[in-house]
């Protein structure tokens, strides 16, 4: 692919346009004068899309034909749709998240796409203990941590085998992400905090990677750009400063005026507490999602930080919006938010 310095004369579709990641990409990429045609399951984030100057298409990743039909006409195609949760059923993750993504491979090879831009997730490294600086060709765990996780090292599969036969494809795996319109990360922490709820789990030491929203688009925007070189790989995208959870926690809750936990909880004995109700749960479906996860006990207590070598040499991937820059704009955003 030519690295055209004319970028707004491209031709982009979005899919999950309606969501966190898919919604700041489709709405950057139309400020800057993109042709983009967005694609989500929600109609009313869909309208506001479409005031924002988004052609959108509502579809689920589900309607294979609806999904190839959509790459029609487009050069671009950023495919940062996906089924995101902790829990649930394993076949409607593989349906969205694998049967999807073999839709959009299909709708790319049909209409002669110039490049695929798949987000996939370092999730896929996470294996309930400490990890430092992960590269993307470090080995994996030898069991997923749950679904989610599992049916997109699937679609990454995909993905490659994608590429060995021709597709021009290269992969993302952002970290983490937050910012103004984050429907999960922090408006959890608010509840749990708010809720009385929220434990410190463990030392409260651990060290995370989180990546601001408008740093991760541009990881995205730089993936389609760039040369042929950046063709097949996969790179982690995160905001390079590793940072001490709960003290970030502690910064948020401080400029909410939230009152931060202080209550601790050893980490085996949420782990233990957690494995037994993922347990209960898995046997009564009906009673829905479990309180509390491994994976998110694990979260909160163990870290994890991913090396960003390969995006910086041949991304030029540097971000742009600290933490404590993207915290203090979360913040803003919220107490306006609720204000109204």
């Amino acid at each position: 692919m030519s690295s055209r310095q004319d970028a707004h004369s491209y031709r982009a579709l979005v899919t999950g346009a309606t969501g966190f990641l898919g919604g700041a990409l489709v709405r950057r990429l139309a400020a800057d004068g993109w042709q983009v045609t967005g694609l989500g399951r929600n109609p009313q984030a869909g309208a506001a899309l479409t005031h924002a100057g988004v052609h959108f298409l509502a579809a689920d990743l589900r309607n294979r034909d609806a999904i190839i039909a959509a790459c029609a006409g487009q050069e671009i195609v950023f495919h940062a749709g996906a089924a995101v949760a902790t829990w649930g059923r394993y076949a409607d993750f593989y349906a969205t998240n694998v049967g999807g993504t073999e839709s959009v491979i299909e709708g790319c090879r049909r209409h002669n796409i110039h490049r695929l831009v798949h987000v996939s997730t370092p999730s896929i490294y996470f294996g309930y203990q400490d990890r430092l600086d992960v590269r993307e060709d470090d080995p994996l765990p030898k069991r997923q941590p749950n679904a989610y996780a599992a049916t997109k090292l699937l679609a990454e599969a995909r993905i490659a085998a994608a590429h060995r036969a021709g597709l021009p494809v290269v992969s993302l795996r952002p970290r983490a992400l937050f910012g103004p319109g984050d429907p999960t990360i922090f408006p959890r922490v608010i509840a749990a905090v708010q809720q009385r709820r929220l434990r410190i789990v463990g030392n409260g030491a651990n060290v995370q990677d989180l990546s601001y929203i408008d740093n991760i688009v541009d990881g995205l925007i730089a993936a389609g750009l760039a040369g042929a070189h950046v063709l097949g790989k996969v790179y982690n995208l995160t905001n390079g400063e590793p940072v001490r959870v709960w003290d970030k926690l502690r910064l948020l809750c401080a400029q909410l005026s939230l009152p931060f936990p202080h209550r601790r909880v050893p980490f085996r004995v949420a782990f233990a507490a957690a494995s037994a109700l993922e347990t209960l749960y898995t046997a009564l479906p009906a009673l829905g999602e479990p309180p509390l996860t491994r994976y998110t006990v694990s979260l909160l207590a163990c870290t994890m930080t991913l090396s960003l070598a390969a995006a910086a040499a041949d991304l030029g991937y540097h971000p742009r919006v600290t933490v404590d820059e993207g915290i203090g704009r979360f913040g803003e955003w919220w107490q306006a938010r609720s204000e109204l």
